[in-house]
């Protein structure tokens, strides 16, 4: 999505929207594996933790290293970026099950 040099706001509030919905999909695909129990629900249960811990972890090594940008607006823009980047990569890996 473009962003609005005046207000770029507008556009974060948007991708936290579709941030939330995403994750919400992954919820039920996650819920759905780990319901069906054995080893696949077991290892996609270990998965998620570990998947959120490494996600948390790189985070801060971006924020460490300067590369959120230097503005709260651009924090927030790449930070919402990196974890809709994770959360994609798990919806389709999870529809294709």
């Amino acid at each position: 999505m473009k962003r609005s040099r005046a207000n770029p706001w507008f556009g974060i509030g948007w991708d936290a929207w579709r941030l939330g919905m995403e994750a919400g999909a992954v919820i039920g695909l996650r819920t759905l594996k780990i319901a069906q129990g054995g080893a696949a629900g077991m290892a996609e249960a270990e998965r998620m933790v570990s998947e959120k811990v490494q996600a948390g972890m790189d985070l801060q090594a971006l924020a460490l290293t300067g590369a959120l940008g230097t503005t709260p607006a651009s924090a927030s823009a790449r930070t919402l970026a990196h974890y809709r980047r994770r959360v994609n990569a798990n919806r389709r890996r999870l529809s294709k099950e």
